[in-house]
């Protein structure tokens, strides 16, 4: 295998310092290192992050390959800084069974850039009416240990403990899409102010908050594992800060987006904002960076969901929800949060990998430990330009947007995805 030594960067915000890689491990840490058959990669003013791990990726494939495949969205995820991700389930087929989970992990494991977790469905079909097959799919080769329905609410009660329940043997997670759809029936955006004046009809806040008070208190009576698919709502801020102070064993995410549009966008008519769920308040948005500081909010996923042009190039209300969202996350959260890099690893690599329990990742980097980690120019600006990104959509809202930092390399157990701000392969 290659070695590369990586000069005068700092460690998660640390002092400037050298790493070598060698053998797909960092082998030193320390000022000074000597290795004259590695390659040098200069990284003076460079941040080095354990590598990013996103929670919730839509990768398309099988069956919507011409909005992106599993190939272009791992290229996609490398450029962002990530080195592994989980992929949502509503393919076509649905990822309901162990073939079709198989079939996404040997993909991911073709295409090598990072790596592929997928996420079963909760139910055949995402139909929200028979479990689908967990204990097969967690018995296979792609270890499934996240089921989600997203796109869809597990809004059956009963079936959503009775999954609770199934995955406690194995210590599997429900990730719920929280939306009551008696609540959101011919939603547009988000039910307030703007929609009023609009005359969109609204998705409520408490169609969420409901959502997720319910599956909090079905989580603590089986003691299952619960997480809760992009907040968007000070209510359910609040929600989740009051199971989590019982010791409910639920995590949550927030998406980029939902940490920076407000349902302003929407004025604008352009369905590249339109999303479910949908963009907030610059309220809400306060209480949702509040909770991510202070760890109610667990991770920042980013729910990227390319889409073809005829999907999101036509009327607002025949659009398809969604944005892109993994070549940008990490430079949202850097624009979010500003320098706090042990609080960006913490909630894009080390919390993630943990929930995932993908061991190799979400490790800052020292001696002995999987070289799976990111390089970041903070100091860089780029403006995005849809037709540069190596998704195979262009549905990003961030278009023509100046965004702080740059990734310059990441590295997937020691090899190079991404260098000199280039993919690889």
């Amino acid at each position: 295998m290659s070695a590369y030594l990586i000069t005068s960067v700092s460690v998660v915000g640390g002092p400037p310092t050298d790493l070598l890689i060698r053998d797909g491990v960092v082998a030193e840490v320390g000022a000074g290192l000597s290795a004259p058959d590695a390659t040098v990669v200069d990284g003076t003013g460079l941040v080095a992050l354990p590598g990013l791990v996103d929670l919730h990726t839509h990768l398309r494939e099988p069956g919507r390959e011409d909005a992106e495949t599993v190939e272009s969205g791992s290229r996609a995820a490398a450029m962002g800084g990530y080195t592994a991700v989980c992929a949502m389930a509503n393919t076509s087929p649905v990822a309901d069974t162990a073939g079709v989970v198989e079939q996404v992990w040997r993909l991911g494991r073709e295409a090598g850039l990072v790596d592929v977790q997928p996420i079963g469905a909760v139910t055949v079909g995402l139909a929200g009416e028979r479990l689908a097959e967990l204990g097969a799919m967690a018995d296979s080769a792609a270890r499934v240990r996240i089921f989600s329905d997203d796109g869809h609410c597990v809004a059956d009660p009963l079936l959503m403990r009775r999954a609770l329940e199934y995955v406690k043997a194995f210590d599997g997670i429900i990730a719920q899409h929280a939306e009551e759809p008696r609540l959101t029936e011919g939603a547009q955006m988000h039910e307030g102010e703007v929609s009023t004046r609009l005359g969109l009809i609204g998705w409520p806040a408490v169609a969420e908050e409901a959502i997720i008070a319910r599956d909090v208190l079905l989580t603590e009576h089986v003691g299952s594992r619960l997480h809760v698919c992009h907040v968007s709502t000070a209510g359910s801020v609040e929600v989740l800060r009051q199971a989590k102070a019982r010791g409910v064993r639920v995590t949550a995410e927030v998406t980029p987006h939902h940490l920076l549009l407000t349902d302003e966008r929407a004025e604008s008519y352009d369905p590249v904002f339109k999303v479910n769920p949908p963009l907030r308040t610059a309220a809400d948005i306060a209480a949702l960076r509040a909770a991510l500081a202070d760890g109610v909010i667990d991770v920042i996923a980013t729910d990227h969901a390319p889409h073809a042009v005829e999907d999101k190039e036509c009327e607002w209300a025949y659009a398809r929800p969604g944005m892109l969202g993994l070549e940008t996350a990490l430079s949202i959260a850097l624009d979010v949060l500003g320098p706090e890099w042990d609080l960006i690893a913490e909630r894009m690599s080390r919390t993630p990998a943990r929930i995932a329990g993908l061991t190799g990742h979400g490790i800052d980097p020292a001696p002995g430990v999987p070289a799976n980690l990111t390089l970041i120019d903070p100091a860089a600006h780029r403006t995005i330009e849809p037709a540069e990104l190596a998704s195979r959509s262009r549905n990003t809202p961030y278009a023509r947007m100046t965004l702080p930092g740059r990734i310059v390399a990441t590295f997937l157990r020691g090899e190079p995805t991404v260098l000199d701000g280039k993919a690889i392969k």
